[in-house]
């Protein structure tokens, strides 16, 4: 198969085994080509073994059930970490160098975007994820059985209309009626998932939420600006590599960490752990850190 087929082909897989649903002239559209030869790739799919499902509307799906469904979706589906890393390796190469190009018009022709999708989910937990997807998919609402809130402490079941999931599938976003508000489940708290007839009835208000780069979710964004030293910065860069898109160096020994967070708990833990090698720049992050301090003396 010529190298232009071959991308179209993985395009074509990973449109019908995303979060979003296509029908057969949505694909046609972004691929380029004739609905006949989007039904040849489909017929091709069958052939080939994949269950390729038929929904209401016209939209077609890779079945998760297909039984190279795990092996491929491992092959080609990375975490945003995972991602940028990828990325940061491929810059290293030369700009000359004729791997660097091959390899970036390849991963932008698969993917067609910035970020990489998230990884495919495995163990007790895939059930699970695989009913929340199906759900998202027709647009229903689901019963999070047994759902463990680790802010209540109180197992109890939970009406929602999932609509996404955080990298990994960690978490889904779902709007919850009964409190009128976006909420992000953890997926590994769920005892089990069923599926309702009903569709979603608050589609409009479904809105998701920011993930910072120390992974921590929220609604609102605060700016933190901070100075580390060599040990911070290559500290932070280990353990949250996102954080790299933030920094700008100084000089030999000093950099800017320049970033949003939706929340100070993460930085602030972060910061509290290499006080000495980090100035803090932006003042209301400042008086979190020294309340945090003086919280810590007064409860000893």
């Amino acid at each position: 198969m010529e190298q232009p087929k071959i991308e179209r082909v993985l395009r074509l897989m990973k449109m019908m085994t995303g979060n979003n649903n296509y029908t057969v002239e949505d694909m046609a559209e972004r691929l380029g080509i004739s609905y006949r030869s989007v039904y040849r790739y489909i017929y091709t799919f069958k052939e080939s073994g994949f269950v390729v499902q038929r929904k209401e509307g016209g939209i077609y799906r890779l079945g998760k059930e297909s039984r190279y469904f795990k092996e491929i979706s491992q092959l080609i589906h990375f975490t945003d970490e995972e991602a940028h890393i990828v990325n940061q390796l491929i810059e290293a190469l030369d700009n000359t160098n004729i791997i660097k190009q091959n390899l970036r018009k390849k991963l932008t022709a698969v993917y067609n975007c910035t970020s990489l999708a998230d990884c495919v989910v495995e163990g007790k937990n895939a059930v699970n994820v695989n009913h929340l997807v199906e759900a998202i998919g027709e647009r229903k609402q689901v019963v999070l059985k047994r759902y463990a809130s680790s802010h209540t402490g109180i197992v109890r079941d939970r009406l929602v209309e999932p609509f996404g999931f955080t990298t990994n599938y960690v978490q889904v976003w779902c709007y919850e009626p009964e409190s009128g508000k976006n909420k992000l489940f953890n997926t590994a708290r769920i005892g089990s998932v069923v599926v309702l007839s009903e569709g979603w009835q608050f589609g409009e208000l479904h809105h998701e939420g920011y993930i910072d780069i120390f992974r921590i979710t929220g609604f609102e964004q605060k700016r933190v600006q901070l100075e580390l030293g060599v040990m911070a910065h290559n500290l932070l860069v280990e353990e949250y590599p996102l954080a790299s898109r933030d920094l700008t160096q100084i000089d030999e020994s000093h950099w800017l960490l320049d970033t949003m967070v939706c929340d100070y708990a993460g930085i602030g833990r972060f910061v509290m752990g290499l006080a000495e090698d980090i100035r803090i720049l932006t003042p209301e992050f400042e008086e979190y850190i020294w309340q945090k301090v003086t919280n810590m003396f007064h409860q000893k």
